[in-house]
């Protein structure tokens, strides 16, 4: 392994939309970006959700998985050294992809690789991003987990679902609280926020967006996204 801190290797897969690569770890640092599509990270209960205008730099011995939120052309970097030792989003311009993609040539000799890999080096610029956890639920819980992932406008309050699991309101009360650390209401809005992050980046309507994960008006999904992200919707992705 390099220890100066050089590309090691890039390599390129297309994935299908829906494809993961289940539950990982690489021994050397990834950087993780589509050129086409749209990729999704899990970290523990954190979500990235990566258009080509960003990438994630996932540091050596992390757990991950990673999936296609669309058919989407991934390229991997795997670097030794260290840059940062948390993942971390970086900003992707048209001169960065376009070297991670020269660097995808195995054929290239040496000297020029050396000199590409140290300018794509310095142009990893870190987006300060506020990631949104959703914590996962006992199988008791699973059935409420589903069928919000499913559909994020579903109102239905813990009344509803406790009828579905057979469980009093009180009891669903304390089982997020105890399993998550947050009350349903705030666990839900998580969901929410997290469902609409590839619709934000595909380019759909704040509007649209807020009408598909529940929200009966744009300011409400505005606000409740800063409040949890630290920005607005239109500029979580700039």
């Amino acid at each position: 392994m390099s220890r100066d801190g050089h590309a090691l290797l890039v390599l390129s897969v297309t994935m299908p939309k829906g494809e993961w690569f289940d539950w990982h770890l690489h021994p050397e640092n990834q950087f993780a970006w589509a050129a086409d599509g749209m990729l999704t990270v899990q970290v523990g209960d954190a979500t990235y959700v990566l258009p080509p205008s960003r990438a994630l730099w996932i540091p050596a011995g992390t757990v991950h998985r990673t999936g296609a939120a669309s058919t989407s052309s991934m390229h991997s970097v795997y670097f030794g050294g260290r840059q940062w030792g948390e993942p971390t989003v970086v900003a992707v311009g048209p001169l960065l992809a376009e070297l991670i993609r020269y660097l995808a040539d195995l054929t290239l000799p040496t000297a020029p690789r050396r000199r590409a890999e140290a300018v794509l080096r310095d142009l990893l610029v870190p987006v300060p991003v506020s990631t949104i956890h959703v914590p996962t639920v006992s199988s008791r819980l699973a059935p409420i987990a589903e069928a919000l992932t499913d559909d994020p406008a579903d109102d239905r309050d813990l009344a509803a679902w406790g009828r579905l699991v057979g469980a009093s309101a009180r009891t669903l009360a304390r089982s997020f609280v105890a399993e998550t650390g947050m009350t349903f209401g705030t666990w839900r809005t998580q969901v929410r926020l997290l469902a609409s992050l590839p619709l934000l980046a595909a380019g759909m309507p704040v509007a649209t967006v807020a009408r598909r994960v529940g929200y009966a008006t744009p300011s409400a999904f505005v606000a409740a996204f800063r409040r949890v992200t630290g920005t607005t919707p239109g500029t979580y992705f700039t």
